[in-house]
């Protein structure tokens, strides 16, 4: 099969993003839905330019102020989430025993929503920003949690012997051998658990009505502000792509010994 050359496929993606703006444009334009919940691109980029200027209404923050709030729940979150997944992981994975022990909890956990756990959190931190911030930290360890302990489970057993011959203690195993092994799960898991910690910062925000693009997004699908609302979820957008691609090029940079 034909390939295409190496320049041409970094418009691919430009042309997808291209079609979907105009089949947007002609839906709006065209009133094929309702402009009070489709709102025209225009419209979107002008609440985008009002609300990062400091915005019009008095029952929201502002796009800018909303947006840092945001994003700092998430990379805390996510923080949180990547420290104690790796913790665990390690403790779990270093021992066969543990292990065989916790993996039916583990698998009994792993698939619980966070949302599961919000009454929890409620009960427990009330209504507020550590409340959120919990509840993003739970729901965003178990990716990097089980990859860690998987990619330790699966450590080549020929460095498991090289280790025991050389009479490595657990922690050197460990530093030396354990983690450079398992970086790529870790890395693979910490990507995923990025994304979770996004998407549950915004809903904590929602239920939590703490100030932020979750909050705004709220209010404004509240009052039939569509642009307003389009607007917050554009920047979501935004900031998922944009924090996907860092963590993608910190990924590159990691595990270049891979391609040696």
């Amino acid at each position: 099969m034909k390939s295409f050359p190496p320049y041409l496929s970094v418009f691919e993606p430009l042309f997808m993003l291209f079609a979907l703006l105009l089949m947007w444009w002609l839906a709006s334009h065209g009133e094929w839905v309702n402009r009070v919940f489709l709102p025209t691109p225009e419209a979107t980029w002008q609440a985008l330019v009002v609300g990062f200027q400091g915005g019009q209404r008095n029952d929201a923050a502002e796009l800018g102020q909303a947006t840092q709030l945001t994003c700092l729940r998430m990379i805390l979150g996510w923080g949180l989430a990547s420290l104690i997944g790796v913790a665990l992981g390690v403790m779990i994975g270093m021992s066969e025993i543990a292990r065989a022990w916790l993996a039916p909890t583990l698998e009994f956990l792993r698939p619980l929503p966070a949302s599961a756990v919000l009454p929890l959190a409620i009960s427990i931190f009330g209504l507020s920003a550590g409340m959120v911030l919990f509840v993003v930290a739970f729901g965003a360890m178990w990716p990097v949690l089980l990859a860690t302990v998987q990619g330790l489970a699966n450590v080549e057993p020929r460095l498991r012997e090289v280790a025991a011959n050389l009479q490595m203690t657990r922690w050197s195993y460990v530093q030396k051998i354990g983690l450079p092994s398992t970086l790529p799960d870790i890395i693979s898991g910490m990507r995923l658990s990025l994304t979770i910690s996004l998407i549950l910062a915004v809903v904590g925000e929602m239920i939590a009505s703490q100030a932020g693009l979750g909050q705004a997004i709220l209010l404004a699908a509240r009052s039939f502000r569509a642009s307003e609302l389009f607007a917050g979820i554009v920047l979501l957008g935004l900031i998922g792509f944009v924090s996907n691609a860092l963590l993608a090029s910190v990924e590159l940079r990691l595990l270049r010994w891979q391609k040696n």
